[in-house]
């Protein structure tokens, strides 16, 4: 009897494996608060333009830049043309968290979900809009409880209320 107990938890750990993906802190150059989520994301905060060639070695296939032009350091040109040079495919989906845009959200729902956007690396100035954005991912595309996606989310760097109820509610009124 005891062994099929332990087969049982056994199963049961490696069915939940997949499920209980952890935010990897590292360190990297170029690149503020980075961690990788899993095997298909990496997430950062403000991204040196130097910092491509490095994602393209760790196996990044394109760049998702959260960021506004208008931000300090953004440098929105000069990171574009880094990652074309080091082989990257660049998307910018400008995403303002006090008057966030729920059709910058859908296209980037849109651009993880594309097998040949992955590995993404995705960033913006801290990693809080990349962790709001991805709370909603896991949510509505990898059917993750709130609670669990919004503890990851808060490991990758979401720190504000306001978007945290924006992801909210953008969660809620997009859930089947």
């Amino acid at each position: 009897m005891s062994i099929r107990i332990a087969l049982a938890t056994f199963v049961a750990v490696l069915v939940t494996l997949p499920l209980t993906a952890q935010v990897q802190k590292k360190e990297m150059a170029g690149i503020r608060n980075y961690s990788r989520v899993d095997a298909t994301v990496g997430c950062g905060g403000a991204t040196d333009p130097a910092a491509m060639s490095g994602l393209r070695k760790e196996g990044y296939v394109s760049v998702i830049n959260l960021r506004l032009a208008s931000e300090g350091g953004a440098n929105v040109d000069a990171g574009r043309a880094a990652a074309q040079a080091a082989g990257l495919k660049y998307i910018h989906l400008p995403f303002n968290v006090a008057m966030p845009d729920s059709k910058v959200v859908d296209t980037f729902l849109a651009a993880v979900a594309d097998r040949s956007n992955q590995p993404v690396y995705i960033h913006c100035g801290s990693a809080n809009r990349v962790g709001g954005m991805w709370m909603i991912k896991r949510v509505l595309q990898d059917k993750w409880p709130l609670d669990r996606a919004l503890t990851e989310a808060q490991a990758i760097g979401l720190n504000n209320s306001a978007l945290q109820t924006f992801a909210t509610n953008y969660i809620k009124s997009h859930q089947n």
